[in-house]
């Protein structure tokens, strides 16, 4: 398929070093997610969570339930990591992972969707034929894998660099209206809080952030430009690390690059790792084979031949069309997308507005025409409250909860909700159409929503 030789055998030192990094990362993502109070804000203290519409049937464990949850992700972190039973633990961490994605919408990211992702393509690669417990016991280390994993990721990640640098491409971004939101809200930062008002380093950060996310990739793939890419993607997510605080994503996005570098590279900077191993490995297969009748089967293949499977190419380029296609449905849906927000989750739409609501609900017992204010600040946490005056998909679905919770009283209402919204710094502005009834409507992702009005802009 494509005159490319999926299956060439090539060295796997920078996916097996990607494992260890990987597990270590979603390992200190799972359990700092405890320490930090993450999980007690978002799943426990809510009574409830604005999943993904269609996943209404998952909700947090009760009680402390998800500590144990987000507990568990964080020992199969651990165990991708070290490489110990990995298809299982990758696995399962790719499961939990994709449910507490799925129940929560409130602190909504595309860094979760990307592991989400990531996660799942973990599952079916090689990752743990060496460097690895599976291996030690095994006694069967292989030091290749196939072309078409190396293909799978490299093409993963442009995909998302490059709609990340053209969602940059419009004028709240240009203009820096949207920027200077962000960092205004920086200012108290100790040391470089006053830094970060600076005119010219904000431009910096808008131009900046546009050509590195339309050139890093493509740098890192030519030898000539590889390493000073590497020194600026260090600069760029260290420096998103420490203003915007957004977890594991840029060590992640760090540690890619373990898939441009030579494999003579990357075992000679890594040598402190791979040789323990190999003297473990050595000594390991010595302690097996002085066994009394011990059939020794130890093995260290470096030039491992990959069977050829038709249906892989195929599939790879499928995930990889639909990966281009899924980002670019907001244009397909009427309306503008920064208003609206149909089709803005699971595009790569990264850093791009900064939004603030009011929202009022109003119910109506049938025949009445009597409309009365109906009390959510009871219902939600301050955190959900911020999400549902401000997006039209959570408005919705607290519609759909205030009309389950009211019929639970054995009485049926209407639904009706009066919201104003500011976008980017905007005047504040009416969103939803308050003569509709939301109990009425039904939910199309694909598809605008008529109760939605115009844009102000």
């Amino acid at each position: 398929m494509m005159h490319i030789n999926w299956f060439k055998p090539i060295d796997n030192i920078g996916l097996v070093l990607w494992r260890v990094i990987f597990g270590l990362l979603i390992a200190l993502e799972s359990f700092g997610a405890i320490v930090t109070g993450w999980v007690k804000e978002v799943l426990i203290e809510p009574d409830f969570t604005f999943n993904f519409i269609g996943f209404e049937w998952l909700q947090p464990l009760p009680g402390y339930g998800m500590y144990a949850y987000y507990g568990l992700m964080g020992l199969c972190g651990l165990a991708v990591m070290m490489g110990y039973r990995y298809r299982w633990s990758m696995l399962l961490f790719a499961l939990l992972w994709t449910g507490t994605y799925l129940m929560q919408k409130s602190a909504y990211n595309n860094h979760y969707y990307l592991l989400c992702l990531l996660s799942w393509l973990m599952v079916f690669t090689p990752s743990a034929k060496d460097l690895s417990w599976d291996a030690l016991r095994a006694q069967d280390r292989i030091q290749t894998m196939p072309l078409w994993v190396k293909l799978l990721f490299v093409g993963q990640m442009w995909i998302i660099f490059t709609y990340a640098a053209w969602a940059k491409c419009y004028p709240d971004w240009i203009d820096g209206s949207v920027i200077a939101l962000f960092m205004e809200g920086k200012k108290n930062y100790v040391l470089i809080g006053s830094w970060l008002q600076e005119i010219w380093l904000q431009k910096t950060l808008i131009w900046g952030g546009i050509l590195f996310d339309a050139l890093i990739i493509p740098a890192l793939l030519w030898r000539k430009t590889r390493v000073l890419a590497f020194v600026l993607s260090l600069g760029f997510h260290l420096f998103n690390s420490v203003v915007f605080q957004i977890g594991i994503f840029p060590y992640m996005s760090i540690a890619f690059a373990l898939f441009f570098f030579s494999s003579d590279t990357l075992r000679h900077r890594f040598n402190w790792l791979i040789q323990p191993f190999d003297q473990r490995f050595r000594a390991y297969a010595e302690a097996q084979t002085s066994r009394p009748n011990h059939k020794s089967t130890a093995s260290g293949t470096t030039g491992q031949l990959w069977t050829p499977v038709k249906w892989i190419p195929a599939l790879i380029v499928l995930y990889l069309v639909i990966q281009l296609l899924l980002p670019l449905r907001h244009y397909a849906i009427q309306g503008e997308v920064l208003w609206t927000e149909e089709g803005h989750r699971l595009s790569w739409r990264m850093m791009l507005r900064a939004r603030k609501g009011l929202v009022t609900f109003y119910v109506m017992e049938p025949g009445t025409g009597v409309k009365s204010i109906y009390p959510i600040r009871d219902l939600v946490t301050q955190k959900q409250h911020r999400m549902l005056a401000s997006h039209p998909d959570f408005i919705w679905q607290m519609a759909q909860r205030i009309r389950a919770i009211e019929a639970e009283k054995d009485r049926e209402v209407w639904v009706f909700a009066k919201s104003k919204v500011s976008v980017n710094g905007r005047d504040f502005s009416p969103m939803i159409d308050p003569s509709v009834n939301l109990t009425k409507q039904a939910w199309d992702p694909w598809r605008h929503h008529d109760w939605i009005l115009p844009a102000p802009f």
